[in-house]
C-alpha cells in the first residue's frame, strides 16, 4: 500500500527527524507506575528524545503489562522503546550508544543538575518510585545528580524530576545550537527515522479503517 500524506505533515516529520537529539536517551530501572512511564514517554518526545530504555529486574513478568500499557500511548509510536529484564544486557546496550550514564541519586558526590554538561552525548537514569536506584545499577553510572529543592520533602515524583532534567539539557542543547540541524535525505540516520514514520503513519491508517468497519458491523 502506497503510503500518501500531505506536504505539511510530510515537512513536519521531517523537522522532528532532524530535531532529534540522536544522542541523549532515558534510561528507567524498576519504574512500575504506568502513568509514569507515560508521562516520561510524553517528555521525551516534547524535547526531540526519540529512545528509551526500560529495564525491570523487580517482579518482570508482572508488571510487563503495566509497562506496555503506559507505552502504547498514542505518542509512543513515534519512539523506539527497548525492554529488559536483565541490568547487565541493558546497560551494555545503553553504554554501545552513549558515551556517559549518569544516574539521578542524592550522594557525597553527585552534581547539581545545572552542573551537568547535557550538549554530551549521555543518557538519564531514573529509579523506581520509592527506592530509587538499585546499588547495581549506581555502580554502572559515571556519576550522579540531584535536582536543587528548596522545600521540606526534598522529593519529586519520578516523572516530574525527568521532565525537569529533559528540559535543563534541552536549554543547554538550544544553546549550543543541538537543535539547529536540518533534514538531510542523504543522511542514513535521518533517512531511516523517517521511513520508520512513514510506516507508522501507514499503520495507523490501517488501523482506524478497521476500527471503522467494525463500528459498522456492531
Amino acid at each position: 500500500m502506497a503510503i500518501q500524506i500531505t506536504s505539511q505533515r510530510e515537512e513536519k516529520l521531517k523537522r522532528i527527524v532532524a530535531l532529534t537529539q540522536q544522542n541523549l536517551s532515558i534510561v528507567l530501572e524498576n519504574v512500575h507506575d504506568s502513568h509514569n512511564i507515560g508521562a516520561v514517554v510524553r517528555s521525551c518526545d516534547a524535547v526531540g528524545v526519540r529512545e528509551i530504555f526500560i529495564v525491570d529486574t523487580n517482579k518482570a513478568v508482572q508488571e510487563k503489562k503495566r509497562i506496555q500499557k503506559a507505552s502504547s500511548t498514542g505518542v509512543s509510536k513515534w519512539m523506539v522503546i527497548h525492554h529488559y529484564n536483565d541490568l547487565i544486557e541493558c546497560m551494555n546496550a545503553v553504554k554501545s550508544k552513549y558515551e556517559f550514564v549518569f544516574g539521578t541519586h542524592l550522594g557525597s558526590e553527585s552534581k547539581s543538575l545545572y552542573d551537568v554538561d547535557f550538549t554530551q552525548s549521555m543518557a538519564l537514569v531514573f529509579g523506581n518510585e520509592h527506592a530509587g536506584l538499585t546499588d547495581e545499577m549506581l555502580a554502572l553510572c559515571d556519576g550522579n545528580f540531584i535536582i536543587p529543592q528548596m522545600g521540606m520533602v526534598q522529593s519529586l515524583n519520578i516523572s516530574v524530576a525527568c521532565a525537569v532534567s529533559l528540559f535543563e539539557a534541552q536549554r543547554q542543547r538550544i544553546n549550543s545550537n543541538s537543535y539547529n540541524e536540518v533534514f538531510d535525505s542523504s543522511n542514513p540516520l535521518h533517512m531511516t527515522q523517517y521511513n520508520a514514520y512513514l510506516e507508522n503513519q501507514l499503520k495507523s491508517k490501517v488501523s482506524k479503517k478497521r476500527y471503522s468497519k467494525n463500528d459498522l458491523r456492531n
